[in-house]
């Protein structure tokens, strides 16, 4: 439980700063702590510890809150980096939450991912 504790702190950590370094303040009016406040029910399956249980409420939140441009490329942004510096998440699972609960985003959640290209339809 502690490990589990210390690997959400880090992961607070970590998008609070990929966020001020890729979003601008005045556009961006989601933050990499909202993100991960959305997703933490989603940690256990995203690291094979546990099963899918009450994950998609969270993605069907974030994907609700997330309304205009800066806001879903924030969002984006935010995944991206959890994405690449996370080791213990699976990247399979990452890449499918969306799908399996029900959410469609036009981007796969990867480190590779060009957030940049993500824009309001």
């Amino acid at each position: 439980m502690a490990r589990m504790m210390k690997s959400i702190m880090s992961m607070v950590l970590i998008a609070t700063v990929v966020v001020s370094a890729v979003a601008p303040l005045a556009e961006a009016a989601i933050s990499c702590g909202t993100v991960v406040s959305y997703l933490n029910p989603c940690l256990p399956y995203m690291t094979d510890k546990g099963s899918l249980g009450g994950c998609c409420n969270g993605v069907k939140g974030l994907y609700e809150v997330a309304k205009t441009t800066p806001d879903k490329q924030s969002v984006c942004n935010c995944l991206k980096s959890l994405a690449g510096s996370y080791f213990d998440v699976n990247l399979d699972k990452v890449a499918r939450l969306p799908s399996q609960c029900g959410v469609n985003i036009p981007y796969k959640i990867s480190p590779s991912t060009d957030c940049a290209k993500y824009v309001n339809k």
